[in-house]
């Protein structure tokens, strides 16, 4: 039998115990006063999310990739902040990837057994060819699931980057990451519920790792998000107005560089910024590691 008592991500919170006593006003209210606490608790990991974010960057310049792998609620959260590093940041599916139990239809519905074998954690790496050059975080609010220890131990025989993510000291998890990252927010509002604060708090966190890390590799000018790729209408306007805000061009002067830049953002910044054609923009940066401000110089 596993115990689930030493956990405090499956402790009753005390300010809750009236819980189907409340009023939707007072609910809300406390569920508001529990949510704020996520913040402060992630405050007292970054620096373990500091080195976390360190080891991400070695990789992505090593030309290896970013894992997220988890279960549940945690595994969905990988695989959302995976996807929408495509969009944000224009990099390919396959620099940044989610892993999910029991694959892409346990984002819906639960699949029956998947988080509890830890042979299926070290097939899905197996099965993305992973290398000494990949980070592999792997997402347990538990601390415990078995698919993340299988992966987690997997990644180290390869010589992988480990780390890992849980929200219980002491955690089970940590013992298999280099790199362990564990954040106590204290019980949640709904006992057991951690796609509640526990979610809140690894959602944060993987948002300053996958952000902080783009940032390190060049895919941020300033704090404008310069490598987005312009897939619909909104981000084909949002394109031009970062080029104008980069640059303090007229909308028309962003337009036309951002056609003879192919729609490429990054590109008709440097073009406008170094008074260059498109293919010496590219040159300069290829030159600069994509960075921006070092074509500048």
């Amino acid at each position: 039998m596993i115990d689930l008592s030493t956990l405090t991500t499956e402790r009753r919170n005390t300010e809750t115990y009236n819980l189907d006593q409340m009023s939707v006003h007072d609910a809300l209210i406390k569920m508001n006063q529990e949510d704020q606490k996520v913040a402060l608790a992630v405050s007292q990991a970054l620096p373990q999310v500091e080195s976390v974010t360190t080891a991400v960057i070695q990789s992505f310049k090593k030309g290896g990739r970013l894992i997220y792998m988890g279960a549940g609620t945690s595994g969905r959260l990988g695989v959302l902040d995976a996807a929408e590093c495509v969009p944000t940041f224009g990099v390919a599916a396959t620099q940044v990837i989610g892993l999910i139990a029991g694959g892409e239809q346990a984002m819906t519905v639960a699949v029956e057994g998947a988080e509890d074998s830890l042979e299926l954690g070290r097939k899905d790496l197996v099965d993305l060819e992973l290398s000494q050059y990949d980070t592999v975080i792997g997402i347990a609010a538990s601390g415990r699931t078995p698919y993340v220890i299988g992966g987690l131990d997997y990644a180290k025989e390869v010589g992988a980057t480990t780390a890992s993510l849980s929200c219980n000291k002491n955690a089970e998890i940590s013992k298999h990451a280099t790199l362990p990252i564990e954040v106590d927010c204290g019980p949640e509002f709904l006992t057991g519920s951690t796609r509640l604060k526990s979610g809140t708090a690894q959602k944060l966190i993987l948002n300053m790792i996958s952000t902080i890390s783009m940032i390190g590799i060049g895919k941020v000018y300033n704090n404008l998000m310069v490598d987005v790729k312009p897939t619909n209408e909104k981000l084909v306007e949002r394109s031009k107005r970062i080029i104008m805000q980069a640059t303090d061009c007229t909308y028309d002067e962003a337009e036309k560089k951002f056609e003879a830049a192919n729609r490429d953002v990054k590109l008709a910044i440097v073009m406008i910024l170094t008074d260059s054609t498109a293919e010496q923009g590219r040159a300069k940066l290829a030159k600069a590691d994509g960075f921006v401000k070092n074509t500048l110089k």
